[in-house]
């Protein structure tokens, strides 16, 4: 039996993706680089969305925003962040599926140790200094805790969770 992709399902993950890549334009100036809020949008697509349209969110979405404004990490980018939202969806949305609230908890918290650890290592190799990757570690975990709060925020206490399987379901 063939699964059909939704167009809604589709439609949301594009408003994401824009959304990524719009929060990927404006960085927030900090030692050693930029401090970006599209971790937010990142996690709140991973935790409503499939794996497969959470890894179109983060990693391509974060792909595009780096090509558009700044090219170097934008592989980077697509491994990290991509990794990152599939591996919050499977938390959210397969691992615990009956228990969707602990299943964001922990995925959020796993995909924020991914992008840490993922742009830590893509720094140093990026710019062949591990110096420079340190620097703007106390702000990659910053921008990691950001969004995995906001996305927790949003999806749980907001109830866009619930929101977001109406849609889907009707």
């Amino acid at each position: 039996m063939e699964k059909k992709i939704s167009t809604k399902k589709m439609t949301i993950a594009a408003i994401f993706m824009a959304l990524n890549i719009a929060l990927s334009s404006y960085g927030i100036p900090v030692p050693g680089g930029h401090f970006y809020l599209c971790d937010a949008v990142i996690c709140t697509a991973a935790i409503l969305l499939d794996p497969f349209h959470a890894f179109v969110v983060g990693g391509i979405g974060s792909f595009l925003g780096d090509m558009f404004f700044y090219p170097a990490p934008m592989f980077v980018s697509l491994v990290t962040h991509g990794l990152q939202a599939i591996v919050i969806s499977l938390f959210a949305n397969r691992l615990f599926r009956k228990n969707h609230k602990l299943g964001a908890y922990i995925g959020s918290l796993v995909g924020a140790i991914i992008m840490v650890t993922g742009y830590t290592l893509g720094r140093a190799y990026l710019y062949s200094t591990p110096e420079y990757a340190v620097i703007k570690l106390p702000y990659e975990v910053l921008q990691a805790g950001i969004g995995v709060i906001a996305g927790i925020l949003l999806c749980i206490p907001c109830r866009l969770h619930e929101i977001y399987c109406k849609v889907i379901e009707n």
